[in-house]
């Protein structure tokens, strides 16, 4: 039943953006029979809602790792640009090695790159008691701050009109598109396999239990001779080695296969570094129930692109809906686990009774 929770939760926030829809004299009907169309009929609406619902799937992984390890990672933008630096830097400088070796290194870069930008945070929560919240959430500014720095002057295309992007980045690092002559390409399966990578290293792995060790009771933990600090400095640096990935693939998988800061930080990241949270949680923080729920989401935010053209709705009037669908979901969290501790009751008292 804890799984109905988020599912009732998206559909109570369908039912305001219905009544939203509605105050504009649209047809809330034809709206989301518009999203859907645009989300999931047809081969190119399909990978396009993979390609969407990628980075969101690989912040969300790490998400998982970082919520089971007892730390809350806001960070998921910052780590995104800085795995999207890192690897251009690496494409940039080894424009020469052949694809084989070139793609992974661009994107080893990128989960170098977050991972460094997430242990940063991870190392003052553990070893200064600063709130994670507060720095990952800063470390995002500074991140964008950087790249955009970046832009203005060092990485930018000579003989560009004062454009903030790089030039064209070496076609030995393009991510090969897959079969079906579609934009979908290999990041959408190397999200898959990290997200398989999550699970089997929160649920199969010793690493893992002491990630949840931690996460469940630190005082417990440390009585039981677990390193909580390295704990913490690893689940951050982990979560944010996989967003750093999600930067890595935004660049080489884009159609332009720049890094493009023009329209700021989020015109790149696609506010992806906080929809993966919603992802995350929707999927119960569960690495491997994440990908449909990042799926799910990715068609949202695909299919409300033709919504807004089937409906002439303002493109602001997409977004109140997606925010409202985040706030309901992450709101039932908090029922979510009324409802789980009230059955684990009836249960006890059932055993006691027997």
């Amino acid at each position: 039943m804890g799984w109905l929770v988020p599912i009732v939760a998206v559909l109570a926030a369908l039912i305001v953006g219905a009544i939203m829809l509605l105050t504009l004299d649209a047809d809330p009907i034809d709206g989301y029979r518009a999203m859907v169309s645009g989300a999931f009929s047809g081969a190119d609406n399909l990978a396009d809602t993979a390609v969407k619902s990628m980075p969101l799937l690989l912040v969300g992984v790490g998400i998982c790792i970082a919520f089971r390890a007892g730390v809350i990672n806001i960070g998921g933008e910052g780590q995104i640009i800085a795995g999207a630096v890192v690897s251009s830097l690496v494409a940039l400088g080894l424009p020469g090695l052949p694809p084989i070796l070139l793609i992974p290194a661009v994107i080893i870069a990128g989960a170098v790159g977050g991972g460094i930008w997430g242990a940063i945070p991870g190392a003052l929560k553990a070893y200064a008691g600063v709130n994670e919240i507060l720095s990952t959430i800063m470390m995002n500014i500074i991140a964008a701050q950087i790249m955009s720095f970046l832009l203005q002057d060092l990485l930018i295309e000579e003989g560009a009109i004062r454009i903030q992007q790089t030039k064209r980045l070496s076609e030995n690092a393009d991510l090969p598109l897959l079969p079906g002559g579609t934009r979908m390409h290999i990041g959408v399966l190397v999200a898959i396999a990290v997200a398989v990578l999550g699970h089997y290293l929160l649920f199969r792995s010793s690493a893992g239990m002491r990630l949840r060790a931690v996460g469940h009771n630190p005082e417990a933990a440390r009585y039981a001779g677990l390193p909580v600090e390295k704990s913490v400095v690893h689940a951050l640096a982990l979560s944010g080695a996989c967003a750093g990935v999600a930067g890595s693939v935004l660049v080489f998988g884009s159609q332009s296969h720049r890094l493009i800061g023009e329209g700021g930080a989020a015109a790149f990241t696609q506010n992806a570094g906080f929809n993966g949270i919603v992802a995350a949680l929707f999927g119960g923080l569960h690495p491997l129930a994440t990908v449909p729920a990042s799926f799910l989401f990715g068609g949202m935010l695909t299919g409300g692109i033709e919504m807004q053209r089937e409906l002439q709705v303002p493109a602001a009037l997409i977004l109140a809906i997606n925010g409202v669908v985040v706030v309901f979901v992450v709101g039932s969290l908090r029922w979510r686990q009324r409802l789980v501790r009230l059955v684990e009751r009836q249960l006890d008292g059932r055993g006691v009774a027997s």
